[in-house]
Protein backbone atom coordinates (compact mmCIF):
# COMPACT_ATOMS: atom_id res chain seq x y z
CA UNK A 1 0.00 0.00 0.00
CA UNK A 2 1.46 3.27 -1.16
CA UNK A 3 2.35 6.11 1.90
CA UNK A 4 0.55 9.02 2.65
CA UNK A 5 2.40 11.83 1.08
CA UNK A 6 0.82 14.99 2.75
CA UNK A 7 2.02 16.76 5.83
CA UNK A 8 -0.66 19.17 6.31
CA UNK A 9 -3.96 20.12 5.28
CA UNK A 10 -2.72 22.21 2.18
CA UNK A 11 -2.13 18.58 1.10
CA UNK A 12 1.71 19.58 0.56
CA UNK A 13 3.75 16.48 -0.28
CA UNK A 14 5.93 15.11 2.86
CA UNK A 15 9.42 13.84 1.22
CA UNK A 16 9.96 11.27 4.25
CA UNK A 17 13.78 11.78 3.70
CA UNK A 18 14.37 10.18 7.17
CA UNK A 19 13.97 7.04 4.95
CA UNK A 20 16.41 8.24 2.51
CA UNK A 21 19.28 6.32 1.69
CA UNK A 22 21.94 9.45 1.24
CA UNK A 23 24.24 9.00 -1.92
CA UNK A 24 27.46 6.30 -1.42
CA UNK A 25 30.84 7.69 -1.16
CA UNK A 26 32.15 8.38 -4.82
CA UNK A 27 33.95 5.14 -5.99
CA UNK A 28 37.01 4.80 -8.09
CA UNK A 29 36.21 5.71 -11.55
CA UNK A 30 33.12 7.57 -10.63
CA UNK A 31 34.64 10.71 -12.06
CA UNK A 32 38.28 11.83 -12.95
CA UNK A 33 40.25 14.96 -11.39
CA UNK A 34 40.18 17.72 -10.45
CA UNK A 35 43.28 18.32 -12.48
CA UNK A 36 45.99 20.39 -12.45
CA UNK A 37 45.38 21.04 -16.01
CA UNK A 38 42.28 20.40 -18.30
CA UNK A 39 42.07 21.19 -21.57
CA UNK A 40 38.82 20.60 -23.73
CA UNK A 41 40.35 20.62 -27.36
CA UNK A 42 38.67 22.18 -30.25
CA UNK A 43 34.93 22.49 -29.23
CA UNK A 44 32.27 24.40 -30.26
CA UNK A 45 31.25 26.99 -27.19
CA UNK A 46 27.97 28.02 -26.51
CA UNK A 47 28.50 30.40 -23.28
CA UNK A 48 25.02 30.61 -21.63
CA UNK A 49 25.23 34.60 -22.22
CA UNK A 50 22.70 34.71 -25.17
CA UNK A 51 25.72 34.90 -27.62
CA UNK A 52 25.76 32.36 -30.74
CA UNK A 53 27.85 29.77 -31.08
CA UNK A 54 31.71 30.20 -31.67
CA UNK A 55 34.99 27.74 -32.27
CA UNK A 56 36.51 26.50 -32.33
CA UNK A 57 38.01 26.43 -29.18
CA UNK A 58 40.47 25.10 -26.69
CA UNK A 59 39.33 25.76 -23.03
CA UNK A 60 41.58 25.41 -20.40
CA UNK A 61 40.73 24.64 -16.49
CA UNK A 62 43.11 24.90 -13.68
CA UNK A 63 41.82 22.74 -10.56
CA UNK A 64 38.16 23.95 -10.81
CA UNK A 65 38.18 27.32 -12.48
CA UNK A 66 38.51 28.38 -16.00
CA UNK A 67 41.78 30.08 -16.75
CA UNK A 68 41.66 30.50 -20.41
CA UNK A 69 39.19 29.66 -23.16
CA UNK A 70 41.83 29.66 -26.80
CA UNK A 71 40.83 30.63 -30.45
CA UNK A 72 42.51 28.45 -32.45
CA UNK A 73 41.01 28.70 -35.72
CA UNK A 74 37.92 29.11 -37.61
CA UNK A 75 35.46 26.82 -39.17
CA UNK A 76 35.78 24.32 -42.09
CA UNK A 77 39.98 25.22 -42.07
CA UNK A 78 42.30 23.10 -40.13
CA UNK A 79 43.00 24.18 -36.62
CA UNK A 80 47.31 25.86 -36.36
CA UNK A 81 48.14 23.71 -34.07
CA UNK A 82 51.04 27.12 -33.09
CA UNK A 83 48.06 28.16 -31.66
CA UNK A 84 46.69 25.64 -28.99
CA UNK A 85 47.73 26.22 -25.09
CA UNK A 86 50.72 24.07 -23.86
CA UNK A 87 50.05 21.11 -22.07
CA UNK A 88 51.90 22.58 -19.17
CA UNK A 89 52.86 21.03 -15.85
CA UNK A 90 51.59 18.49 -13.40
CA UNK A 91 48.46 16.52 -14.18
CA UNK A 92 46.84 17.44 -17.01
CA UNK A 93 44.15 15.84 -18.95
CA UNK A 94 43.02 16.46 -22.35
CA UNK A 95 39.63 16.01 -24.00
CA UNK A 96 39.23 16.10 -28.03
CA UNK A 97 35.81 17.62 -28.45
CA UNK A 98 36.65 18.65 -32.06
CA UNK A 99 33.32 19.10 -33.72
CA UNK A 100 31.63 18.97 -30.29
CA UNK A 101 29.92 21.34 -28.47
CA UNK A 102 30.34 22.94 -25.00
CA UNK A 103 27.72 24.89 -22.94
CA UNK A 104 27.94 25.47 -18.80
CA UNK A 105 25.99 22.91 -16.82
CA UNK A 106 22.44 23.19 -15.87
CA UNK A 107 21.26 24.69 -13.23
CA UNK A 108 17.86 23.38 -11.85
CA UNK A 109 15.98 25.13 -9.04
CA UNK A 110 13.15 23.84 -8.00
CA UNK A 111 14.08 19.89 -7.21
CA UNK A 112 13.55 17.08 -4.44
CA UNK A 113 15.27 14.07 -3.49
CA UNK A 114 12.44 11.31 -3.58
CA UNK A 115 12.24 9.00 -0.75
CA UNK A 116 10.81 6.50 0.58
CA UNK A 117 8.60 4.15 -1.40
CA UNK A 118 9.03 6.25 -4.71
CA UNK A 119 12.79 6.37 -4.63
CA UNK A 120 14.48 5.52 -1.40
CA UNK A 121 18.08 5.63 -2.84
CA UNK A 122 19.92 9.93 -3.38
CA UNK A 123 22.44 8.02 -5.76
CA UNK A 124 19.54 6.91 -7.90
CA UNK A 125 18.39 10.61 -8.37
CA UNK A 126 22.17 12.14 -8.40
CA UNK A 127 23.32 10.28 -11.14
CA UNK A 128 20.09 10.70 -12.90
CA UNK A 129 20.61 14.57 -12.88
CA UNK A 130 24.33 14.50 -13.37
CA UNK A 131 23.69 12.36 -16.56
CA UNK A 132 21.56 15.10 -17.86
CA UNK A 133 24.49 17.79 -17.39
CA UNK A 134 22.09 19.24 -13.93
CA UNK A 135 25.53 20.17 -12.41
CA UNK A 136 23.75 22.49 -9.66
CA UNK A 137 20.06 21.84 -7.77
CA UNK A 138 18.68 23.96 -5.76
CA UNK A 139 16.53 21.70 -3.02
CA UNK A 140 13.01 23.19 -2.22
CA UNK A 141 13.94 21.35 0.06
CA UNK A 142 16.13 17.72 -0.46
CA UNK A 143 14.67 16.52 2.40
CA UNK A 144 14.66 17.07 5.96
CA UNK A 145 16.84 20.13 6.99
CA UNK A 146 19.80 18.18 8.43
CA UNK A 147 20.07 15.50 6.45
CA UNK A 148 19.49 18.17 3.29
CA UNK A 149 22.27 20.33 4.96
CA UNK A 150 24.47 16.94 5.53
CA UNK A 151 24.31 16.33 1.89
CA UNK A 152 24.94 19.78 0.47
CA UNK A 153 27.91 19.43 2.36
CA UNK A 154 29.32 16.19 0.96
CA UNK A 155 28.64 17.63 -2.53
CA UNK A 156 30.76 20.59 -1.85
CA UNK A 157 33.41 18.51 -1.06
CA UNK A 158 32.78 15.48 -4.17
CA UNK A 159 32.57 12.97 -1.60
CA UNK A 160 29.21 11.90 -3.47
CA UNK A 161 28.28 11.79 -7.40
CA UNK A 162 26.00 14.82 -6.83
CA UNK A 163 25.16 18.13 -8.44
CA UNK A 164 26.25 21.14 -6.40
CA UNK A 165 23.38 21.83 -3.83
CA UNK A 166 21.44 24.91 -2.86
CA UNK A 167 19.17 24.36 0.48
CA UNK A 168 15.95 26.13 0.68
CA UNK A 169 13.72 24.98 3.54
CA UNK A 170 9.96 25.63 4.57
CA UNK A 171 9.65 27.73 7.77
CA UNK A 172 8.77 25.69 10.82
CA UNK A 173 11.47 22.79 9.93
CA UNK A 174 14.92 21.46 11.75
CA UNK A 175 15.05 19.02 14.46
CA UNK A 176 15.30 21.74 16.78
CA UNK A 177 11.57 23.52 16.07
CA UNK A 178 9.85 19.69 16.20
CA UNK A 179 6.68 20.03 17.94
CA UNK A 180 7.09 23.91 17.44
CA UNK A 181 4.24 26.12 14.88
CA UNK A 182 5.10 29.52 13.33
CA UNK A 183 2.32 31.27 15.42
CA UNK A 184 3.33 35.10 15.29
CA UNK A 185 5.75 37.47 13.20
CA UNK A 186 8.13 37.14 16.03
CA UNK A 187 8.19 32.99 15.51
CA UNK A 188 8.63 33.60 12.26
CA UNK A 189 11.82 35.67 12.59
CA UNK A 190 13.14 33.42 15.11
CA UNK A 191 13.11 30.45 12.85
CA UNK A 192 14.63 32.56 9.56
CA UNK A 193 17.70 33.29 12.20
CA UNK A 194 17.90 29.86 13.16
CA UNK A 195 17.70 28.33 9.63
CA UNK A 196 20.64 30.86 8.93
CA UNK A 197 22.73 29.70 11.81
CA UNK A 198 22.35 26.05 10.58
CA UNK A 199 23.52 26.91 6.73
CA UNK A 200 19.89 26.82 4.79
CA UNK A 201 20.75 29.22 1.96
CA UNK A 202 17.07 29.95 1.39
CA UNK A 203 13.12 29.68 1.91
CA UNK A 204 10.30 27.60 0.08
CA UNK A 205 7.22 29.66 1.16
CA UNK A 206 3.72 29.32 0.62
CA UNK A 207 0.78 31.78 0.86
CA UNK A 208 1.48 32.28 5.08
CA UNK A 209 -0.90 34.91 6.04
CA UNK A 210 0.05 38.63 4.98
CA UNK A 211 1.88 39.00 8.65
CA UNK A 212 3.98 36.44 8.81
CA UNK A 213 5.02 36.43 5.31
CA UNK A 214 6.16 40.34 6.13
CA UNK A 215 8.27 39.26 8.94
CA UNK A 216 9.74 36.23 7.04
CA UNK A 217 10.58 38.26 3.95
CA UNK A 218 12.24 41.12 6.15
CA UNK A 219 14.21 38.62 8.13
CA UNK A 220 15.38 36.73 5.51
CA UNK A 221 16.39 39.66 3.09
CA UNK A 222 17.84 41.15 5.68
CA UNK A 223 20.58 38.07 6.00
CA UNK A 224 21.36 37.75 2.20
CA UNK A 225 18.71 34.52 2.01
CA UNK A 226 17.13 33.94 -1.02
CA UNK A 227 13.15 33.09 -1.59
CA UNK A 228 10.78 31.49 -3.49
CA UNK A 229 7.29 30.17 -3.17
CA UNK A 230 4.74 27.95 -4.13
CA UNK A 231 1.46 30.37 -3.21
CA UNK A 232 -0.76 27.57 -2.40
CA UNK A 233 -4.48 27.63 -4.09
CA UNK A 234 -5.56 27.32 0.22
CA UNK A 235 -3.97 31.05 1.05
CA UNK A 236 -3.76 32.40 -2.10
CA UNK A 237 -6.61 34.80 -1.81
CA UNK A 238 -4.92 36.45 0.73
CA UNK A 239 -1.36 36.25 -0.31
CA UNK A 240 -0.78 36.01 -4.01
CA UNK A 241 2.36 37.05 -6.37
CA UNK A 242 2.36 40.52 -6.23
CA UNK A 243 1.13 40.77 -3.25
CA UNK A 244 4.43 38.72 -1.86
CA UNK A 245 6.66 40.21 -4.40
CA UNK A 246 5.43 44.24 -2.81
CA UNK A 247 6.90 42.19 0.48
CA UNK A 248 9.93 41.47 -0.58
CA UNK A 249 9.84 37.90 -2.17
CA UNK A 250 12.86 37.01 -4.43
CA UNK A 251 11.09 34.71 -7.07
CA UNK A 252 7.89 32.37 -7.67
CA UNK A 253 7.92 28.80 -8.86
CA UNK A 254 4.92 26.96 -10.24
CA UNK A 255 2.17 29.23 -11.36
CA UNK A 256 -0.08 29.65 -8.10
CA UNK A 257 -0.76 33.29 -7.72
CA UNK A 258 0.43 34.40 -10.67
CA UNK A 259 -3.39 34.25 -12.89
CA UNK A 260 -4.99 35.44 -9.48
CA UNK A 261 -2.80 38.81 -9.40
CA UNK A 262 -4.46 39.48 -12.88
CA UNK A 263 -7.79 38.19 -12.62
CA UNK A 264 -10.35 40.46 -14.77
CA UNK A 265 -13.84 39.96 -13.37
CA UNK A 266 -12.79 38.13 -10.52
CA UNK A 267 -11.03 38.28 -6.62
CA UNK A 268 -11.10 34.68 -6.36
CA UNK A 269 -11.33 31.71 -9.04
CA UNK A 270 -14.55 30.35 -8.95
CA UNK A 271 -14.66 27.17 -7.96
CA UNK A 272 -17.21 24.64 -8.55
CA UNK A 273 -19.42 24.67 -5.53
CA UNK A 274 -18.58 21.23 -4.40
CA UNK A 275 -14.99 21.87 -4.53
CA UNK A 276 -12.34 19.92 -2.32
CA UNK A 277 -8.93 20.79 -2.31
CA UNK A 278 -7.91 17.47 -0.36
CA UNK A 279 -9.47 15.96 -3.71
CA UNK A 280 -6.48 16.20 -5.73
CA UNK A 281 -8.25 16.26 -9.16
CA UNK A 282 -10.15 19.14 -8.04
CA UNK A 283 -7.23 20.77 -7.32
CA UNK A 284 -5.52 20.12 -10.27
CA UNK A 285 -8.01 19.83 -12.87
CA UNK A 286 -9.33 23.01 -11.58
CA UNK A 287 -6.54 25.33 -11.79
CA UNK A 288 -6.53 25.09 -14.98
CA UNK A 289 -10.23 26.64 -15.55
CA UNK A 290 -8.03 29.92 -14.74
CA UNK A 291 -6.90 30.28 -18.39
CA UNK A 292 -9.86 32.95 -19.40
CA UNK A 293 -10.44 34.82 -16.21
CA UNK A 294 -7.19 36.86 -17.42
CA UNK A 295 -7.03 39.18 -20.71
CA UNK A 296 -3.25 38.60 -22.40
CA UNK A 297 -2.04 42.41 -23.26
CA UNK A 298 -4.61 44.06 -20.93
CA UNK A 299 -4.22 46.50 -18.73
CA UNK A 300 -3.78 44.28 -15.76
CA UNK A 301 -2.26 41.76 -17.53
CA UNK A 302 1.20 45.00 -18.65
CA UNK A 303 0.41 46.21 -14.95
CA UNK A 304 1.91 42.67 -13.93
CA UNK A 305 4.34 42.62 -15.81
CA UNK A 306 5.83 46.22 -15.76
CA UNK A 307 5.92 45.91 -11.52
CA UNK A 308 7.63 42.30 -11.65
CA UNK A 309 10.39 44.18 -14.00
CA UNK A 310 10.39 46.90 -11.65
CA UNK A 311 11.13 44.28 -8.53
CA UNK A 312 13.66 42.36 -10.90
CA UNK A 313 11.26 39.47 -9.87
CA UNK A 314 12.33 36.24 -10.96
CA UNK A 315 10.05 33.50 -12.29
CA UNK A 316 10.73 29.43 -11.64
CA UNK A 317 7.73 28.09 -13.87
CA UNK A 318 8.37 24.43 -13.92
CA UNK A 319 6.22 24.01 -16.83
CA UNK A 320 7.18 20.43 -17.46
CA UNK A 321 5.72 19.18 -13.89
CA UNK A 322 2.28 20.18 -15.30
CA UNK A 323 2.61 19.05 -18.75
CA UNK A 324 1.05 15.29 -18.07
CA UNK A 325 -2.43 17.53 -17.85
CA UNK A 326 -1.66 18.26 -21.36
CA UNK A 327 -1.88 14.66 -22.38
CA UNK A 328 -1.70 12.24 -19.20
CA UNK A 329 -1.00 9.26 -22.24
CA UNK A 330 2.05 10.68 -24.02
CA UNK A 331 3.44 11.11 -20.19
CA UNK A 332 2.87 7.59 -18.66
CA UNK A 333 4.89 6.58 -22.21
CA UNK A 334 7.75 8.27 -22.35
CA UNK A 335 10.55 6.37 -23.67
CA UNK A 336 12.86 6.59 -20.59
CA UNK A 337 10.38 4.71 -18.88
CA UNK A 338 10.89 1.21 -19.40
CA UNK A 339 15.00 1.75 -18.99
CA UNK A 340 15.46 4.44 -15.79
CA UNK A 341 12.28 4.62 -14.11
CA UNK A 342 12.17 2.79 -11.00
CA UNK A 343 8.99 0.15 -10.61
CA UNK A 344 8.10 1.95 -7.33
CA UNK A 345 8.31 4.84 -8.75
CA UNK A 346 6.31 3.87 -11.08
CA UNK A 347 3.71 2.63 -8.45
CA UNK A 348 4.12 6.16 -7.33
CA UNK A 349 3.18 7.94 -10.33
CA UNK A 350 -0.01 5.42 -11.32
CA UNK A 351 -3.60 6.64 -9.86
CA UNK A 352 -3.66 6.90 -6.49
CA UNK A 353 -5.97 8.86 -3.88
CA UNK A 354 -2.80 8.66 -1.57
CA UNK A 355 0.48 9.61 -3.77
CA UNK A 356 0.55 13.16 -4.21
CA UNK A 357 0.06 14.11 -8.31
CA UNK A 358 -1.28 11.00 -9.39
CA UNK A 359 -4.47 12.69 -9.31
CA UNK A 360 -5.76 10.65 -12.50
CA UNK A 361 -8.72 9.41 -11.27
CA UNK A 362 -11.38 9.84 -13.89
CA UNK A 363 -8.95 12.04 -16.73
CA UNK A 364 -10.73 13.52 -19.38
CA UNK A 365 -10.53 15.13 -22.82
CA UNK A 366 -12.33 18.26 -20.66
CA UNK A 367 -9.44 18.30 -18.65
CA UNK A 368 -6.65 17.98 -20.83
CA UNK A 369 -8.40 20.71 -23.05
CA UNK A 370 -8.28 23.14 -20.33
CA UNK A 371 -4.48 22.36 -19.94
CA UNK A 372 -3.83 23.19 -23.32
CA UNK A 373 -5.11 26.45 -23.10
CA UNK A 374 -4.24 26.83 -19.40
CA UNK A 375 -0.35 27.02 -21.16
CA UNK A 376 -0.73 28.91 -24.24
CA UNK A 377 -1.64 32.10 -22.18
CA UNK A 378 0.39 30.65 -19.13
CA UNK A 379 3.68 30.77 -22.03
CA UNK A 380 2.61 33.96 -23.68
CA UNK A 381 2.78 35.44 -19.88
CA UNK A 382 6.49 34.27 -19.72
CA UNK A 383 7.64 34.91 -23.12
CA UNK A 384 6.41 38.52 -22.68
CA UNK A 385 8.07 39.05 -19.70
CA UNK A 386 10.87 37.48 -21.20
CA UNK A 387 11.27 39.75 -23.72
CA UNK A 388 11.13 42.93 -21.56
CA UNK A 389 13.90 41.54 -20.16
CA UNK A 390 12.97 39.61 -17.28
CA UNK A 391 14.03 36.52 -15.67
CA UNK A 392 12.54 33.16 -16.44
CA UNK A 393 14.56 30.14 -14.74
CA UNK A 394 14.93 26.78 -14.82
CA UNK A 395 12.85 24.22 -12.36
CA UNK A 396 11.44 20.87 -12.98
CA UNK A 397 10.46 19.37 -9.49
CA UNK A 398 10.32 15.78 -11.13
CA UNK A 399 9.45 12.93 -9.40
CA UNK A 400 5.78 13.41 -9.73
CA UNK A 401 3.20 13.18 -12.17
CA UNK A 402 5.37 10.70 -14.74
CA UNK A 403 8.31 13.23 -14.65
CA UNK A 404 11.72 11.49 -14.64
CA UNK A 405 14.35 12.87 -12.24
CA UNK A 406 17.00 14.35 -15.21
CA UNK A 407 14.62 13.56 -18.31
CA UNK A 408 11.84 16.19 -16.72
CA UNK A 409 14.54 19.25 -16.54
CA UNK A 410 15.22 18.86 -20.42
CA UNK A 411 11.74 18.64 -21.39
CA UNK A 412 11.42 22.27 -19.25
CA UNK A 413 13.88 23.40 -22.09
CA UNK A 414 11.85 21.82 -24.96
CA UNK A 415 8.95 24.12 -23.30
CA UNK A 416 10.88 26.99 -22.92
CA UNK A 417 11.24 26.67 -26.69
CA UNK A 418 7.49 26.28 -27.14
CA UNK A 419 6.91 29.57 -25.20
CA UNK A 420 8.58 31.17 -28.08
CA UNK A 421 12.24 31.05 -26.21
CA UNK A 422 15.02 31.43 -28.54
CA UNK A 423 17.35 27.95 -28.25
CA UNK A 424 20.26 30.96 -27.17
CA UNK A 425 17.68 32.12 -24.77
CA UNK A 426 16.30 28.76 -23.37
CA UNK A 427 20.11 27.92 -22.57
CA UNK A 428 20.55 31.24 -20.63
CA UNK A 429 17.23 30.73 -18.99
CA UNK A 430 18.79 27.46 -17.64
CA UNK A 431 22.35 28.49 -17.29
CA UNK A 432 23.14 32.26 -16.67
CA UNK A 433 19.87 33.61 -15.21
CA UNK A 434 19.74 30.57 -13.15
CA UNK A 435 22.68 31.53 -11.10
CA UNK A 436 22.09 35.25 -10.90
CA UNK A 437 18.86 33.91 -9.03
CA UNK A 438 21.12 31.96 -6.45
CA UNK A 439 23.64 34.89 -5.90
CA UNK A 440 20.91 38.31 -5.98
CA UNK A 441 20.02 37.37 -2.24
CA UNK A 442 23.88 36.96 -1.72
CA UNK A 443 24.32 40.47 -3.71
CA UNK A 444 27.33 39.26 -5.52
CA UNK A 445 28.38 38.37 -8.90
CA UNK A 446 27.76 34.49 -10.23
CA UNK A 447 30.55 32.21 -9.90
CA UNK A 448 29.12 29.20 -12.43
CA UNK A 449 26.50 29.04 -14.94
CA UNK A 450 28.41 30.98 -17.76
CA UNK A 451 31.47 29.70 -19.66
CA UNK A 452 34.03 32.48 -18.68
CA UNK A 453 37.87 32.97 -17.59
CA UNK A 454 37.91 33.26 -13.64
CA UNK A 455 34.49 31.04 -13.21
CA UNK A 456 33.99 27.70 -12.19
CA UNK A 457 34.55 24.33 -14.56
CA UNK A 458 30.93 23.65 -14.65
CA UNK A 459 30.03 22.41 -18.23
CA UNK A 460 28.62 19.37 -20.81
CA UNK A 461 29.85 18.03 -23.40
CA UNK A 462 27.87 16.96 -26.58
CA UNK A 463 28.32 15.53 -29.44
CA UNK A 464 25.28 17.37 -31.15
CA UNK A 465 23.96 20.78 -31.64
CA UNK A 466 21.71 21.44 -28.82
CA UNK A 467 20.74 24.89 -30.60
CA UNK A 468 19.42 23.00 -34.16
CA UNK A 469 17.43 20.16 -31.59
CA UNK A 470 17.34 20.20 -27.93
CA UNK A 471 15.98 16.77 -27.64
CA UNK A 472 19.73 15.96 -28.23
CA UNK A 473 20.11 16.57 -24.34
CA UNK A 474 18.43 13.42 -23.39
CA UNK A 475 19.91 10.49 -21.60
CA UNK A 476 17.99 8.49 -24.65
CA UNK A 477 18.74 11.16 -26.97
CA UNK A 478 17.00 11.92 -30.02
CA UNK A 479 15.39 9.69 -33.11
CA UNK A 480 17.13 10.32 -36.64
CA UNK A 481 17.08 8.22 -40.28
CA UNK A 482 20.34 7.64 -41.71
CA UNK A 483 20.25 8.04 -44.83
CA UNK A 484 22.97 6.37 -45.73
CA UNK A 485 22.24 3.12 -44.01
CA UNK A 486 18.42 3.80 -44.10
CA UNK A 487 18.15 3.08 -40.33
CA UNK A 488 16.83 4.76 -37.48
CA UNK A 489 19.38 5.85 -35.17
CA UNK A 490 19.18 7.26 -31.38
CA UNK A 491 21.94 10.03 -31.56
CA UNK A 492 23.35 12.71 -28.85
CA UNK A 493 22.84 12.68 -25.38
CA UNK A 494 25.46 14.27 -23.03
CA UNK A 495 28.69 12.79 -23.14
CA UNK A 496 30.64 14.39 -20.21
CA UNK A 497 29.62 16.47 -17.13
CA UNK A 498 32.21 18.37 -15.59
CA UNK A 499 31.14 20.21 -12.18
CA UNK A 500 33.95 21.25 -10.29
CA UNK A 501 36.40 20.36 -12.52
CA UNK A 502 35.72 16.87 -12.15
CA UNK A 503 34.87 15.01 -15.48
CA UNK A 504 31.89 12.35 -15.18
CA UNK A 505 31.09 9.83 -17.78
CA UNK A 506 27.47 10.78 -18.49
CA UNK A 507 26.46 7.39 -20.42
CA UNK A 508 28.12 5.80 -17.48
CA UNK A 509 26.23 7.16 -15.04
CA UNK A 510 22.97 6.32 -17.15
CA UNK A 511 24.17 2.60 -16.98
CA UNK A 512 24.52 3.12 -13.46
CA UNK A 513 20.89 4.11 -13.03
CA UNK A 514 19.42 1.10 -15.46
CA UNK A 515 21.56 -1.64 -13.25
CA UNK A 516 19.51 0.35 -10.11
CA UNK A 517 16.33 -0.51 -12.20
CA UNK A 518 16.95 -4.09 -13.58
CA UNK A 519 17.98 -4.92 -9.60
CA UNK A 520 14.59 -3.70 -8.17
CA UNK A 521 13.02 -5.48 -11.02
CA UNK A 522 14.53 -8.97 -10.30
CA UNK A 523 13.39 -8.09 -6.55
CA UNK A 524 10.36 -7.90 -7.43
CA UNK A 525 9.94 -10.73 -10.08
CA UNK A 526 9.28 -8.10 -12.89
Amino acid sequence: MKKLFFATLLLLPLLMCAQTIGAPDRKPGEGEGPFDRLIIRGAILIDGTGGPASGPVDIIVEDNKIVDIARVGVPKVPIDESKRPALGNGKTKEIDATGKYVMPGLIDLHVHTGGAPKAPEAEYVYKLWMAHGITTIRGVPFGDLEWSLKEKERSAKNEIVAPRMVSFHRIGTGKEWKGRKILTPEDAREWVRYANKKGVDGLKLSSHRPEIMEAVLDEANSLGMGSTAHLAQSGVAQMNTIDAARLGLTSMTHFYGLFESMYENNDVQPWPVDINYGDEQHRFGQVARQWNLVQPGGEKWNALLDEFLKLDFYINPTMTIYSAGRDVMRARNADWHEKYTLPSLMDFFSPSRTSHGAYWFDWTTEDEVAWKKYYQVWMQFLNEYKNMGGKITLGSDSGFIYQLYGFGTILELEMFQEAGFHPLEVIRAATMHSAQEIFKPLKKPIEYGVIREGLLADMIIVDENPLQNLKVLYGTGAVRLNDETAKVERVGGIEYTIKDGIVYDAKKLLSDVEAMVNKQKQERGE
